[in-house]
């Protein structure tokens, strides 16, 4: 792809120069420099700057999301003869959070390598903006999370429903919590604990009119003890403190095994629904089409139903 739109793409990503030009390794006034003259080429400005770093414009939010589509089109075309010339068509790049892995992805991965035994597969572990962010960068071909609020359409993403799922919340044995119902505020009272990460990067991905609506995004959840992207660690703190750990029901037996149990809830439950991202432009890909078609299978013995 273009030198300047390559560049482009690692400021936009890093939200800075001094960072961008770091992980390119070349020169901040160098880079500097290409920027201004890829604006000059456009005819647009592509950057609001200030003490913080840059900051997309509506022109430069166009731009990023155009060359990303052409950058994944170009990796996965090289990704696909690389496959064929080694004979590995049937290979598998997938993205999930802990809780589908757990649950049935793990097995279903197992099964497929072994129907085909040569086949690569690459799982990608983590919260749903990072897996966003590999997905549009052409590391994975699609990922499992819950929907996400205020997505800004432009992405070009495709939601298949899975099923649907509440938020329980999860503390210690004999936590002051357990042994009766408990509202919103008892439970808020105690500090939070949330398992994923805020990473300024990603709130491009949201729809700017429907943050103004106050959707709820992570970037909106300001209140909290402890987070992390790690699973494990938010268990952790969990049994060492009174933090309450808010995830997906599904995990309740395991949390159990691992002694953190669900608070009862007196108000009505917040669902969410659970599913497939894919990239619009990658439906009716074969082996993407099998890949679907396995994971819902599979999801529809393992979750709640739709």
């Amino acid at each position: 792809m273009d030198k300047l739109l390559t560049q482009f793409l690692a400021v936009a990503d890093a939200g800075s120069l001094s960072g961008a030009a770091t992980t390119l390794l070349i020169t901040q006034p160098t880079l500097t420099f290409n920027m201004r003259k890829l604006e000059e080429t456009i005819g647009a400005t592509l950057f609001e700057r200030s003490s913080r770093g840059v900051r997309l414009t509506r022109y430069g939010e166009t731009l990023y999301e155009n060359a990303r589509l052409m950058n994944r089109l170009y990796d996965n075309t090289l990704s696909a003869i690389a496959d064929q010339q080694r004979g590995t068509e049937r290979g598998l790049t997938v993205g999930s959070g802990y809780s589908w892995w757990a649950m049935f992805l793990k097995d279903l991965v197992v099964d497929y390598q072994r129907e085909f035994p040569k086949a690569p597969v690459q799982v990608s572990l983590g919260n749903q903006l990072r897996l966003l962010d590999q997905m549009l960068s052409g590391d994975i071909s699609l990922f499992l999370a819950h929907e996400i609020d205020g997505l800004n359409p432009s992405i070009g993403t495709d939601f298949i429903p899975l099923s649907r799922v509440y938020n329980a919340h999860f503390v210690h044995d004999g936590h002051p919590l357990l042994g009766a119902p408990r509202n919103r505020a008892e439970i808020n009272d105690y500090p939070q604990i949330i398992s994923s990460l805020a990473e300024s990067r990603h709130e491009r991905f949201f729809d700017i009119s429907r943050r103004r609506t106050r959707v709820e995004t992570v970037f909106d959840r300001t209140h909290y003890a402890f987070r992390s992207n790690s699973l494990a660690a938010c268990i952790d703190y969990a049994l060492a403190t009174d933090a309450v750990l808010t995830h997906t029901h599904v995990m309740r037996a395991s949390f159990t095994k691992s002694g953190l149990f669900e608070v009862k809830q007196s108000e009505p439950l917040r669902m969410n629904v659970a599913g497939i991202y894919v990239l619009k432009e990658r439906r009716g890909e074969e082996r993407v089409e099998d890949l679907i078609a396995r994971i819902s299978a599979a999801a529809k013995t393992t979750l709640p139903p739709l």
